[in-house]
């Protein structure tokens, strides 16, 4: 057991992983829990969305939709380039993080091990982050590149449904992407005590699947498919 991670240390990590790999496993990989998702209504969304551009003479519009796609996961990738800076400026500099944390009070000031830890688990969240979007964001590229060369005949059918099938791993690396911000946030609740790490992961779990399973916007999807 690493002696600067306290008994209580290691049972919020094990939380936190079990919070973050458990709920993306069940929801992901459990057929009959994926199909009540806002992630496979709109996977299949988007797939009548591009079978309906087939019959288009002009298709600006729907090239125009990916580029806003494309938009916002270039910048939240870009945003985890300015995280991963400010977790190595702050891995250099271990006694200004104590400094900060002693002044909050209800605070456990962690060692110089234990903050190291807490700084180098953000910086392996928002990493992991970075390259998710950042695939995301080629996949939305190459969805571009499929929708530009779709032809306007039933024979294109085929073509649209690859391009749709490549816009929807796209939009599924975005949303993995996203998951690690909300749990990377979470993990900035250690910083201020493990029993607050561990209520901020079942908090992230609890939002994630409100919004995915039990928001209004999934009964508005689910009523129109």
């Amino acid at each position: 057991m690493p002696g600067f991670l306290t008994p209580l240390d290691l049972l919020a990590l094990a939380i936190f992983a079990l919070c973050w790999i458990g709920y993306a496993t069940v929801v992901d990989r459990v057929p009959s829990i994926h199909r009540r998702s806002v992630i496979h209504a709109m996977n299949e969304h988007r797939r009548r969305w591009l079978v309906a551009a087939v019959p288009k003479e002009n298709r600006i519009a729907d090239v125009g939709i990916v580029g806003n796609l494309m938009s916002s996961t270039s910048f939240l990738a870009n945003t985890c380039i300015f995280i991963i800076g400010g977790a190595m400026a702050l891995l250099a500099s271990p006694e200004v993080g104590q400094r900060v944390l002693g002044a909050v009070p209800f605070a456990q000031t962690p060692t110089e091990g234990g903050w190291e830890a807490r700084v180098l688990l953000i910086l392996i969240i928002f990493v992991r982050a970075f390259f998710e979007l950042t695939w995301a964001l080629r996949q939305f590229n190459y969805g571009s590149i499929l929708i530009g060369g779709l032809g306007r005949t039933p024979a294109a059918i085929p073509a649209a449904e690859i391009a749709a099938e490549v816009v929807n791993r796209a939009a599924r690396h975005f949303n993995t992407g996203l998951r690690a911000y909300y749990f990377g946030l979470a993990v900035l609740a250690w910083m201020v005590h493990p029993f607050a790490f561990i209520l901020a992961s079942l908090w992230v779990v609890y939002e994630l699947h409100r919004r995915e399973f039990r928001s209004a916007v999934q009964a508005a999807l689910i009523a129109a498919g």
